[in-house]
């Protein structure tokens, strides 16, 4: 680099230098952090993205406990959830035979508790938006109500609106929407379980504007 291009460089570092000064001092003369005026819907996706993890854990947990006391293999939920990429074969998981697959079906059913919580960390930004959008400060019953409401339509367009006939197509079977291996009650239920989660975990991630802390008055 010779003399000239270091005295460019120098100028334009100078010119950043008093631009950044600029703006640092409009910043201080505000007196005020930036903060969303309306609806943060990012940053409630964003938070409804983690809290819908937390969610579906909790709803899988539910799951885990209950299946037991109907005669059913703790993970049942999961073996009906792996029957649309694996289909049929899904249901032998675990079920006292060899592996169906290659890969263990230990190992098999807990990429599928994996897929559980991803997917519910998709349902948890769409109701985590829902409620900070209609109800942002709302207590916990209405909170409760919004999330179930969100719920149930989810259950309803996912199961009858999309794998009723998607599964059929690409599997040839219809393993999740079929009350004979899955009630139509549990899935409901799990969906329920899922949404008052989501109600219950709204305030941790709900929008609180930064606020600057004053100093304490000198006498």
């Amino acid at each position: 680099m010779n003399l000239q291009e270091k005295k460019a460089q120098l100028a334009t570092l100078r010119e950043q230098a008093q631009q950044l000064e600029l703006e640092i001092r409009k910043e201080e003369a505000s007196g005020e952090p930036w903060k969303a005026t309306g609806f943060y819907g990012s940053y409630s996706a964003t938070t409804g993205f983690m809290l819908g993890m937390i969610a579906a854990v909790i709803s899988l947990l539910v799951n885990v406990a209950a299946a037991p006391i109907a005669g059913k293999h703790p993970l049942e939920l999961i073996r009906v959830y792996l029957t649309f990429p694996l289909g049929e074969n899904a249901l032998a998981l675990t079920g006292g035979t060899k592996d169906v697959y290659l890969v263990g079906d230990g190992m098999i059913l807990a990429i599928g508790c994996c897929l559980y919580v991803a997917t519910g960390a998709v349902l948890g930004m769409l109701i985590q938006v829902v409620i900070s959008r209609f109800t942002p400060n709302g207590g916990l019953i209405t909170r409760l109500i919004v999330a179930s409401i969100c719920a149930t339509a989810l259950w309803a367009l996912s199961f009858y609106g999309l794998l009723a006939w998607l599964q059929p197509a690409l599997l040839g079977g219809n393993w999740i929407t079929n009350s004979e291996v899955l009630p139509w009650w549990v899935a409901f239920a799990t969906h329920l379980v899922f949404g008052g989660a989501m109600a219950v975990l709204y305030p941790w991630g709900q929008y609180q504007p930064y606020v600057r802390p004053t100093a304490p008055a000198t006498s």
